[in-house]
């Protein structure tokens, strides 16, 4: 491993809680705790916003102006910048179970086997999914929706009448995520592999090997590779021809003896930020696996949970299970 360190550049965060994920809201990095807290992290305050405060955050995602939080209160509820919070939908006597935004202010949500997607409009439409439902995402091209259940994932268009298009797969198929261009789907699978489909043709993919379940995904700014947790080392993917990884072996980066537990890709280089159920956090150039050390000690056991890149490329948002947080400022 480089003896190089970002170590001294950490703003360090004890948040209490477990951090289910982070973001940053414009410049204000933004971390939704697992006890129903919203943390705003503006230089030289902290502020919190109980979102939640009659249950625990489940899922969280970001549009870059609102962080969006589910909890098992049934409740979505959206927190800008400032702190002021807004409730977009209330599933009586359900938890929420998996969350999506668009720009443009669509969002989609899970409750069970129902999936509901709200547009910038307002307007919703709802689905019932073969099968409770783990994960959602919207795929870049229409308003069309990604669904991760049981034995495969649905293709959905809230705004059309027709059925929605089944992608089978025995199993069950936990998160999901689609292609930047729009050609595959790869959903990740309580069997420890992850499964994918060429959308032209629904020709499969298997990518097998992994000794845990795979929980985090980051596409690579150029939209060629798919960065993946679950491995002592970050599972990279190559996705740049037309049969994506199919007949072709994965890339490893960051390996260590720790499981790689949050990976995300820098938004505009070929750097993956990289964190570990030890509480490691480094940056891997993918072109040549040089390594830069951000935080870390011996003998931890507090995972990393989450992690995010500002728009720019020039902050990172750390979090872990024991409510450790952290802001990376890159030098100049």
């Amino acid at each position: 491993m480089s003896e190089a360190s970002l170590s001294q550049h950490v703003s360090a965060l004890d948040l209490g809680a477990e951090i289910v994920a982070a973001c940053f809201l414009g410049r204000t990095p933004a971390f939704a705790l697992a006890d129903g807290t919203v943390v705003l992290a503006g230089v030289g305050e902290e502020k919190r916003v109980a979102a939640h405060p009659d249950g625990a955050i489940l899922v969280a995602a970001h549009d870059g102006r609102r962080l969006v939080t589910g909890g098992d209160d049934g409740r979505l509820v959206a927190t800008d910048a400032e702190g002021r919070m807004a409730e977009i939908a209330h599933e009586k006597g359900k938890w929420i179970d998996a969350l999506a935004l668009r720009n443009d202010g669509a969002i989609a949500w899970s409750s069970g086997k129902v999936v509901r997607a709200r547009d910038a409009k307002g307007d919703i439409k709802s689905f019932d999914a073969p099968s409770a439902v783990r994960g959602v995402a919207f795929l870049p091209k229409g308003y069309r929706l990604a669904i991760a259940h049981y034995n495969g994932a649905s293709l959905w268009f809230p705004n059309a009448a027709a059925k929605p298009e089944t992608l089978e797969w025995k199993g069950s198929h936990l998160d999901v995520t689609p292609s930047p261009d729009g050609r595959f789907l790869v959903t990740s699978m309580q069997e420890n592999t992850l499964h994918g489909w060429r959308l032209a043709d629904a020709r499969h993919m298997r990518m097998p090997g992994y000794p845990a379940k795979t929980r985090s995904f980051s596409w690579s700014p150029d939209g060629k590779w798919l960065a993946t947790s679950g491995a002592d080392a970050c599972v990279v993917w190559p996705f740049e021809t037309k049969d994506g990884p199919m007949g072709r072996g994965p890339r490893e980066c960051g390996v260590r003896p720790r499981r790689v537990s949050r990976v995300a890709f820098h938004p505009t280089n070929m750097v993956l930020a990289i964190g570990y159920e030890d509480g490691w956090v480094l940056l891997v150039r993918l072109n040549d696996g040089a390594e830069i050390f951000v935080r870390g000690e011996r003998d931890s056991n507090d995972a990393v949970t989450a992690l995010a890149w500002d728009a720019a490329g020039k902050r990172l948002a750390f979090g872990t299970k024991g409510g450790a947080a952290g802001v990376l400022d890159l030098p100049a």
